[in-house]
């Protein structure tokens, strides 16, 4: 078997994950190889899937996703394609198979469930009985879906009760909300698909939250407050969002955090879920700059007048235990570090078990905290990214780890073993291209702009790294809130383009910037009203870091970014232009009084509020700086980052008689999928090819 791979098959298996994650068992493999040939009809196979076990147990398991190990009620099962077994727990041994007829009767209640079919909310009971819930369900009249733009840490619109009596549910009224003109071009007749886009500083859509009793048959919403939709003079005190709901033990009970449109005032409320009557506003939570509710809260299994909230209201997202009429109990986590994650209780310990940041900002273990005593427990040793998944009862937890040069481990871990949690290795997964040529990846820091702050980087090296050689560089960023690039993980979190770049001659580089996540609230809010300049200042101690490198090429620095790092791709190549020789922006924001309301008020107010630091923001008139070779790259129907950025900028290039590349992907949204994500990728790399070596 060849040593060394060639460039054009390791760049196909750089979409395999895509197929991994679409397919399973033996379709993986068929999928994959399609994939390859499609690409490469004309190159010669040297080598199968097989021969690399990519279809088989190994690779899956490197998979972040993968779910080899996973819990049936409070049993650890095994899942070998087809057939899955029952673990025993303290062993990591196969007990039994877990049966056809054990896998149909699993009883997890007799939940109803929801379907939304032509615009209506149905439930559907356990006796199979469909009940229609809505009439006036509409394009621009919403039922049962993520409202707010997915903001606030939404994801679904419908939460059911504990006994499954009650169901909660959204409705959005999007009516006020203007039309963005999406055309479809691939009918023989373009068709109009418009999207409802609400843009900063206009009108936002109008939610409310409905309760429906599958016993009486009957509909209440809650007297919620209704918030401002006049787009020139955004009311600031009249809570429109409607976020993190939550149901009381009792059913009967509702909690959600309220947030007025400004988002610096945050109010938890509870509900009659029997009548929609308002209860209490059990805590509120105000800032000069934002709140931002992410978590429902959570009552404590084995007392049903106890809840744990997640506030970064001290400067770090920590646990905070209250009871249910709203006084503070106590703080149950503290430091200069970040609750993460929280998985769940167990119940014997009384506790809470959660992932954290606590030993290190780029790693992730997981934690217990007794409740009583607030004693805290690190449950995992290794160092690295630990992700964790609970039992049912909390007694036993699987541990999906990896570290910078180990892949994959999964573990059991047995929390009430004793003073110290017992782990059982369930799977070790070694280096798949162990046996090949790799780039070299390295992680470092270096201080922020303010001269305080670290700041963290991964450096990726070709293979053959000669350090009397000098290489031409790519900045990689992204850059904004909710994200972050570098971690403790496989390779340091290292993309396999990075990968692809290195092999082929390039050295690239990653800075988390301040504004990025888990490293607390005014790291993160270092932003405010003011996107990508704070960002640039730490990109830019980046670059002269690059530059103090004996090995970095100078004169050949290149910048690539997606979404917010297409943002700040072009923001550096317009502020610094003789700094940055080549750039690839993708999706890019060109100007945030066209993004949505929810996100861009956030970080900017409105352009009424702020309009300075709109201006100062906009690379619409920067236009005329552009010197390097820049390439902008957007999905044809993106609706997040709307087509009319790109746009605006291109005709702002033409007036300013400057001439940047120009692709669009037509039918595609924000990313790219599929085979487009292969051309995508195809020709961000042949732009650096073509104008930065």
């Amino acid at each position: 078997m060849m040593m060394k791979i060639k460039h054009l098959l390791i760049f196909a298996f750089l979409v395999f994950p895509l197929a991994i994650n679409a397919q399973e068992g033996k379709q993986e493999d068929k999928k994959a190889e399609e994939i390859i040939d499609m690409l490469f009809d004309k190159m010669q196979k040297l080598f199968s899937l097989e021969d690399l076990n990519f279809g088989g147990n190994n690779y899956r398991n490197l998979l972040p996703e993968n779910k080899w190990y996973a819990w049936w009620d409070d049993e650890l099962v095994r899942i070998d394609k087809e057939q899955c077994f029952i673990v025993d727990k303290k062993t990591g041994k196969d007990i039994r198979p877990l049966t056809d007829d054990e896998n149909s009767n699993r009883k997890e209640g007799a939940k109803a469930t929801t379907i939304i079919k032509d615009h209506q909310l149905y439930v559907v009971d356990a006796q199979g009985k469909e009940r229609q819930l809505t009439t006036d369900g509409s394009r621009s009249i919403v039922y049962g879906s993520a409202v707010h733009r997915n903001e606030f840490g939404i994801n679904k619109g419908t939460f059911w009760s504990p006994d499954s009596a009650r169901l909660a549910f959204y409705r959005m009224d999007q009516s006020m909300v203007t039309d963005y003109p999406q055309v479809n071009i691939f009918p023989r007749e373009a068709t109009y698909e418009p999207d409802k886009y609400p843009m900063a500083g206009m009108n936002a859509h109008v939610v409310t939250v409905g309760i429906y009793d599958i016993n009486t048959n009957k509909t209440v919403y809650l007297k919620t407050p209704v918030g401002s939709v006049c787009g020139d003079s955004v009311a600031t005190s009249t809570p429109i969002y409607f976020t993190n709901i939550a149901w009381g033990p009792d059913g009967k009970t509702i909690y959600m955090f309220e947030l007025n449109r400004d988002q610096n005032d945050c109010r938890l409320v509870s509900y009659d879920a029997t009548t929609g009557e308002r209860i209490a506003e059990l805590y509120r939570e105000t800032s000069k700059k934002y709140v931002e509710p992410l978590h429902p809260i959570q009552f404590l299994p084995w007392d049903s007048d106890k809840f744990i909230m997640q506030s970064q209201r001290d400067g770090y997202n920590h646990l905070y235990l209250y009871n249910k009429e709203g006084k503070l109990l106590k703080q149950l986590t503290s430091g200069s570090w970040v609750v993460q994650n929280v998985l769940g209780f167990n119940a014997k310990q009384k506790s809470i078990i959660f992932e954290g940041n606590k030993y290190h900002p780029l790693h992730r273990q997981i934690y217990s905290v007794n409740v009583n005593n607030g004693k805290m427990t690190q449950l995992t040793t290794d160092d690295g990214i630990h992700h964790g998944e609970l039992s049912a009862s909390g007694a036993f937890l699987i541990d999906r780890h990896s570290a910078p040069n180990q892949p994959r481990n999964i573990s059991v871990i047995d929390i009430c073993s004793g003073k110290t949690a017992k782990s059982i290795r369930l799977f070790t997964a070694s280096d798949p291209w162990d046996d090949y040529e790799q780039p070299i990846f390295e992680c470092g820091s270096i201080k922020a702009a303010d001269g305080v702050t670290d700041l963290y980087y991964r450096m990726v090296k070709p293979h053959n790294f000669n350090p009397n050689k000098k290489y031409p560089t790519v900045v990689y960023v992204y850059g904004g809130p909710h994200a972050h690039n570098v971690e403790a993980g496989w390779h340091w979190a290292s993309r396999s383009w990075e990968t692809y770049m290195a092999q082929k001659g390039y050295i690239v580089f990653i800075l988390d910037n301040r504004g990025s996540e888990y490293r607390g609230r005014d790291f993160e809010q270092a932003t405010f009203r003011q996107l990508g300049q704070i960002e640039m200042q730490d990109q830019m101690k980046g670059v002269e870091y690059l530059k103090s490198l004996p090995y970095v090429n100078a004169d050949k620095l290149g910048v690539h970014g997606w979404s917010f790092g297409g943002f700040m791709t072009i923001s550096l190549m317009l502020n610094y232009p003789d700094v940055f020789k080549v750039g690839v922006a993708g999706g890019p924001v060109i100007d945030w009084k066209w993004y949505e309301v929810m996100y861009g008020e956030r970080y900017m107010d409105t352009p009424q509020q702020n309009p300075e630091g709109y201006e100062k923001t906009s690379l619409i008139n920067k236009a005329g700086n552009l010197k390097g070779k820049l390439q902008i790259i957007t999905g044809y129907n993106d609706n997040t980052v709307v087509p009319q950025h790109c746009l605006s900028f291109l005709d702002a290039c033409i007036k300013a008689g400057t001439q940047p590349d120009f692709f669009a992907y037509p039918g595609e949204e924000h990313n790219m999928r599929g085979h487009a994500s292969v051309h995508l990728h195809e020709r961000i790399t042949q732009y650096f090819e073509d104008y930065l070596k």
